[in-house]
């Protein structure tokens, strides 16, 4: 919900394309399991002192699209390190979804005097917003078919800013990378995205979604067999693009909030526990003489 105020803004200004052939769809922009083909990103910072009331609006907004029907899923992730910030992650299929998106957004706004009210409320509370597109570089990333989005519960995004002309350098040095984390059998997957519009470019946004955040651990230790696994001429490289393609990057980690996140049944049948928890504490009641039920399905709009 948080970006459809984004996609409302720039449901027309996103023909620019990705250079690729992305596939049309006509349907609801559903969050699945798998890393999207498109991401739409809104960054936002929260007015000083602001934060509660932010919390619970929108999570009368997520509860206010359970029982609407809206174009589109969202994750929202809440900042661990760098600045204090949200950011709502957004599936797409394509550009044609977002648009239509947008369209059914300003219907729903007009339509829904709830949701209109709320979405006022929550831009009350929001220092800034910026909002970003990327498109998936199936070419890069590690194991990407074994990343289950419904499982994280943090994710680490490391964003690169490549110098103009540089696009190539960062590539190589990504399926080196790749490559060195097949050696040594890594079990921690990622993907890679292309920046397409909302930021400086050329620009990758790197996604490492984490079951917990104990996982940092794991990539502190494996360094050193990672810079072996790459070898001497291998690391050599890796500096030398580092050095001079990148023009800045920077590495932040997430955590998954289900209580302002919107997803589909289906996703949330993965891990009902988590995603359904939401749902447990919100319907809880003081005691009466009815007792309360146990099944989350029960309280499914």
């Amino acid at each position: 919900m948080r970006t459809a105020r984004g996609l409302v803004a720039i449901t027309f200004l996103l023909m620019a394309g990705t250079g690729s052939a992305l596939a049309q769809s006509e349907g609801k922009a559903s969050l699945g399991t798998e890393p999207p083909r498109l991401l739409l990103l809104a960054y936002r910072q929260i007015r000083f002192d602001k934060q509660g009331e932010r919390v619970k609006l929108e999570t009368a907004m997520r509860r206010a699209c359970d029982r609407a029907t809206v174009p589109n899923s969202w994750i929202d992730l809440e900042s661990v390190t760098g600045m204090t910030e949200t950011l709502s992650f957004d599936p797409f299929d394509s550009f044609e979804q977002i648009e239509k998106a947008g369209v059914t957004w300003s219907q729903i706004f007009a339509g829904h005097s709830e949701i209109a009210r709320l979405q006022e409320e929550i831009k009350a509370v929001v220092a800034s917003e910026r909002t970003v597109i990327a498109a998936r570089r199936d070419d890069l990333g590690y194991r990407v078919n074994a990343i289950n989005l419904a499982q994280a519960r943090a994710m680490r995004l490391l964003e690169v800013r490549v110098n103009p002309g540089r696009e190539d350098d960062f590539v190589e040095a990504f399926k080196v990378l790749s490559a060195a984390y097949e050696k040594m059998n890594s079990d921690t997957p990622w993907v890679v995205y292309q920046v397409n519009a909302g930021m400086s470019s050329p620009a990758f946004l790197v996604w490492v979604p984490m079951v917990a955040l104990r996982q940092n651990d794991d990539l502190l230790e494996r360094r050193k067999a990672l810079r072996e696994a790459e070898g001497e001429e291998g690391a050599r490289r890796m500096q030398q693009i580092a050095r001079e393609a990148y023009a800045s990057t920077e590495s932040n980690i997430y955590v998954v909030s289900p209580e302002m996140s919107h997803v589909a049944k289906e996703f949330a049948a993965e891990d009902p526990e988590f995603w359904l928890q939401r749902t447990v504490s919100e319907s809880a009641k003081p005691a009466t003489n009815k007792p309360t039920t146990k099944d989350p399905k029960a309280r499914q709009r």
